[in-house]
């Protein structure tokens, strides 16, 4: 196979996803605005709710098996290293360029997690459809890969919501909270300069007034009992109804279906008897990829009229994501392939590299966060 093969082969999914992205864009534009404000914030409800759970459903449901899914036991693993290695560099990046505390958690969610979700579904195909392509026949790449998407997607839907939508929630609810307290008539203010919402004088019993030591305020606590108290605090603040997202909801039905024997003869298959249930879910989970990337065109037009986001940010995340963990990938997953934990396929360790190298924008930003336009901005 030719350089010059490969490069098309390779570049053809990109430019699918740039046309469409481009046409959201362009529908989204003032002199157009068939795809305005209110029109992108009513689709991304539908393909939240039904076309990401139908996507991800179907493609589950018809793909894996219980065979599948002991040769694709690494997957998760290798998702959370993203999540680990993304948070901990963009954490760097918060450091570094000095972040404001609203966008703290979005930073580390666009580094950790990215565009995990729907671009595997558009990029497998394209590439297995081409002549080109790496990985042999069409049909049984385009099979193979829409099951390793899949399984991807809905890994990524529960680490998504369970991980990075909580940080992104915390985060904004402490800039709330400090603000609120900086904004408070009760506070006071130091000889140095510094705001304590403490009284800096203590009545002892005699009556006088005396100086109070504000490092007595609060009592040295052991390293053990913090950590405890930050992981009783994060399990009792995690949004559970936000866990359980559709997306979620529909990998869970997907696995049900595809791993019990029993169920999938009766929904999968050309003699299946509900298999009208299958062909419905899977008619509407294809409106899903053009749906939402159609929204992302939308998006990008509100980030390139500026965002108001600090130019370091922007490209502090985009260092991560398209060079750091590129190359961290590529060593994690060729590591994980010396040391037997990969079986020895080349679509399969393809998918695993792409989860390293997909773009920064989140899929918790495009439905939940539009008030915070990074993620628009970095598609």
């Amino acid at each position: 196979m030719g350089l010059l093969d490969l490069f098309i082969a390779s570049s053809i999914p990109v430019l699918k996803v740039l046309l469409v992205t481009g046409l959201g864009s362009y529908l989204a534009s003032d002199s157009i605005n068939i795809l305005g404000d209110d029109a992108r914030k009513h689709l991304n409800n539908i393909v939240f709710y039904v076309f990401n759970p139908a996507l991800v459903y179907s493609n589950l449901a018809k793909t894996i098996t219980y065979e599948s899914m002991v040769k694709l036991w690494y997957m998760p693993f290798n998702i959370l290293f993203t999540f680990i290695i993304g948070s901990f560099l963009g954490w760097v990046v918060i450091q570094v360029t000095r972040a404001p505390v609203h966008l703290r958690g979005l930073v580390i969610g666009c580094c950790a997690a990215g565009n995990l979700g729907n671009l595997l579904l558009i990029i497998l195909p394209a590439v297995c459809k081409e002549r080109g392509s790496p990985f042999g026949s069409p049909d049984v790449c385009h099979t193979y890969g829409m099951a390793y998407a899949s399984l991807s997607m809905a890994i990524g839907a529960i680490y998504l919501w369970s991980y990075v939508y909580n940080i992104v929630r915390v985060s904004s609810s402490k800039s709330s909270m400090e603000v609120e307290i900086s904004n408070s008539p009760k506070a006071s203010s130091s000889p140095s300069g510094k705001t304590w919402t403490e009284p800096l004088l203590s009545t002892d019993e005699t009556g006088l007034t005396l100086p109070r030591d504000r490092h007595s305020i609060t009592p040295q606590v052991v390293v053990s009992d913090k950590i405890k108290h930050h992981f009783e605090k994060l399990f009792k603040n995690m949004n559970l109804k936000r866990l359980l997202a559709p997306s979620t909801t529909g990998a869970i039905v997907g696995f049900i279906v595809g791993l019990v024997p029993q169920i999938r003869n009766v929904v999968i298959g050309d003699t299946a008897p509900l298999r009208v249930v299958q062909d419905t879910a899977l008619l509407l989970g294809d409106g899903a990829i053009p749906a939402v990337t159609l929204i992302m065109g939308g998006n990008l037009l509100k980030g390139l009229k500026g965002s108001g986001i600090e130019k370091s940010i922007v490209f502090g995340i985009i260092v991560v994501r398209y060079v750091a963990m590129p190359l961290i990938g590529i060593g994690v997953v060729k590591g994980a392939v010396q040391l037997g934990l990969v079986h020895d396929d080349p679509l399969y360790q393809f998918v695993l590299l792409l989860q390293f190298a997909l773009p920064p924008a989140m899929n918790i930003g495009t439905s939940y966060l539009e008030a915070f336009p990074l993620s628009f901005l970095l598609w």
